[in-house]
């Protein structure tokens, strides 16, 4: 599912969701950076809740991934300057140098290739600065009235995550919810201090009458 603004405004004019959903939008475009994602995986927790401090162990690094668009800037090099896509490979096509697989690097290592690959043959001392400009999108399905996917935002939490989604459905499971990041699903406590983070895939689970 592809985010659309109309489909976002008729969500926030329901009842009750309105107000979740008009907080939290406030509250993650203050953000003046992303918070860094994870690195990794959060490793299980069993019949427990992972806290937001465990996220926050295992996010020192935002890694690139598909769909991340750069802006990537070769000071004094005009031409070699723009903005970037990583593609579905994991790939960012730059000019001269060519491709870049840019996948699971840090902002930092991505900068450093750069400028190792244009100091071989053709700048004598390139210096390169990367940012992200949008971030790819997350992903939230299971118990919400309109799971899919949706463009991040700096600050994102499950409860934005969910109000974005349309709220829960009254089978949802309000306590607790399930986030893939790279490749490993753990247990966390839905609550406004749990972040969400760039490609996070998010299951709302049904709760037990």
């Amino acid at each position: 599912m592809r985010f659309d603004v109309n489909r976002l405004n008729e969500r926030l004019a329901r009842p009750g969701i309105a107000s979740i959903a008009l907080v939290a939008l406030i509250a993650c475009a203050g953000g003046a950076h992303l918070p860094v994602a994870p690195v990794g995986g959060e490793q299980s927790v069993g019949a427990g809740a992972a806290t937001d401090a465990e996220q926050v162990d295992q996010t020192l690094l935002y890694r690139l991934g598909s769909g991340d668009k750069l802006r990537v800037i070769v000071f004094g090099e005009e031409d070699l300057s723009g903005e970037f896509e990583v593609d579905g490979t994991g790939i960012v096509s730059l000019p001269l140098i060519d491709l870049i697989a840019a996948q699971g690097m840090t902002l930092r290592s991505f900068e450093e290739t750069v400028e190792k690959r244009l100091r071989d043959g053709y700048l004598k001392d390139p210096r390169v600065s990367a940012e992200v400009l949008n971030y790819r999108p997350f992903y939230i399905i299971g118990e919400v009235e309109e799971g899919g996917e949706y463009p991040f935002i700096n600050g994102m939490s499950v409860l934005n995550a969910v109000a974005l989604a349309g709220g829960y459905t009254y089978r949802g499971n309000t306590n607790k919810a399930f986030i893939t990041r790279r490749g490993q699903e753990s247990e966390f406590a839905a609550m406004p201090e749990t972040r969400v983070y760039p490609g996070d895939v998010i299951r709302v689970p049904e709760r037990f009458f």
